[in-house]
């Protein structure tokens, strides 16, 4: 049994941030149920390019394995009604919408716990369920730059830059799926649920970590740094090797020590302008410029090996292509295959979230509505004229006929 097989978790959401956290969730074990809006074709993530036909992308497949699809108009009175007897038979309501939505939608737990007491509402927004800016849409790229991030990443001179990555946002789902599973534990202890106000803002405002207490109690004001280089600890940085680049990292004094004999100058280690951490900041310039010679001389692949063996934390900057073939990548079972009737075997990445040794499992993720017919008549137990009903009113969007036969499916959950 999966470790969260026993937990059922509707998610009205879409895109990245949201459907990230769910992902973890689901990969886990835990039955998500995407409910999408009809009347847009679903989450807008199936419609992002380059790779991407008709209702199907790999960016929708890369965050919506291992779930469900439920195509559900929630601007109707059939729909919502819908919507509130899979609350009855549910854990948790996990979103992703603007900070003010949840509450007007009737998606948090003043809303819903007369329905179930200990049903577990989930908002992941951009700033949050109050404050000035919770009406605001909120994006990952804004996000950077309102939290400070931009302004102290890139190179000194260059323009403020932001991650190669959408990291607010998968922190963001991150933070959501730890929050909903306290509520979950929470809720099964104490038979009672709640709201969980999770946002991308408060969540890139807690990631400024260090860097937010040394201003906040020293004054400390972060800039760039040349090369990637850590804020106060030298060396620590990329250094450029003959064919490429390499990051050396010395967060302790013995790394230091370990370093200095491997590029061939012992004599550094007593020199009182690097004995500690402090002396090495402040004359970072002539030690940066002798190493920074030093490693041009050779290649990514002799330092890595030297600096490896004599145990100074090291490694090659990668590409994305090497990074996915590297040696650890694959020993550690970190690409994973799923079968997709449009793209064929599709090759992802795998979720870092596990428990014990319990092999983990990969379905691709859902087409929109495929899971109509097992919401409607095996976990909601709804008879055929309920359906019909339901169908003729809206509730799933138009179109629904063809749903209305319990055989037919858009294709195989086995694949």
């Amino acid at each position: 049994m999966r470790p969260l097989a026993d937990v059922r978790i509707l998610g009205i959401e879409q895109y990245g941030a949201g459907p990230f956290g769910s992902m973890l969730l689901a990969d886990l074990g835990a039955e998500v149920i995407k409910i999408e809006d009809p009347s847009v074709g679903g989450d807008v993530g199936r419609y992002v390019p380059p790779f991407a036909e008709g209702e199907d992308s790999l960016f929708f497949e890369s965050f919506n394995r291992n779930k469900r699809s439920l195509s559900l108009d929630l601007s109707t009175t059939s729909g919502v009604k819908v919507f509130e007897d899979l609350v009855r038979v549910s854990d948790a309501v996990y979103s992703n919408l603007r900070g003010d939505v949840p509450g007007k939608m009737g998606l948090t737990y003043a809303s819903l716990k007369h329905l179930n007491p200990a049903i577990v509402c989930c908002s992941l927004s951009g700033f949050g369920m109050t404050g000035p800016r919770s009406t605001e849409p909120g994006y990952d790229y804004i996000l950077q730059g309102l939290a400070g991030w931009m302004s102290i990443t890139g190179d000194p001179g260059g323009p403020p830059t932001k991650s190669g990555l959408s990291l607010v946002d998968y922190s963001g789902g991150l933070v959501a799926a730890v929050s909903l599973l306290s509520g979950l534990h929470a809720a099964r202890r104490d038979g009672v649920g709640g709201d969980c106000d999770i946002s991308l803002y408060d969540t890139a405002i807690s990631m400024l970590t260090y860097v937010a207490t040394w201003n906040l109690n020293g004054g400390f004001e972060p800039v760039r740094t040349r090369n990637s280089a850590h804020p106060s600890l030298v060396p620590f940085q990329a250094f450029l090797a003959s064919d490429g680049w390499v990051v050396v990292g010395c967060a302790k004094e013995k790394f230091w020590h370990r370093l200095a004999k491997a590029v061939g100058h012992p004599e550094w280690i007593f020199d009182p302008r690097y004995l500690t951490f402090s002396e090495r900041a402040e004359n970072s310039e002539p030690l940066l410029r002798d190493l920074e010679g030093i490693f041009r001389r050779k290649s990514v692949t002799h330092w890595v090996s030297i600096l490896g063996k004599a145990g100074v934390p090291v490694g090659p900057v990668n590409d994305v292509a090497q990074a996915l073939s590297d040696p650890h990548t694959l020993a550690r079972k970190l690409i994973v295959e799923t079968e997709h009737p449009r793209f064929g075997k599709v090759r992802q990445v795998a979720s870092p979230a596990g428990f014990g040794t319990d092999e983990r499992e990969y379905r691709r993720a859902p087409m929109r509505n495929e899971d109509f017919s097992y919401v409607a008549r095996e976990l909601l137990g709804y008879q055929e004229e309920e359906i019909t009903n339901f169908v003729e009113l809206g509730a799933f969007g138009a179109g629904m006929e063809q749903h209305t036969n319990p055989e037919q499916s858009n294709y195989s959950r086995e694949t």
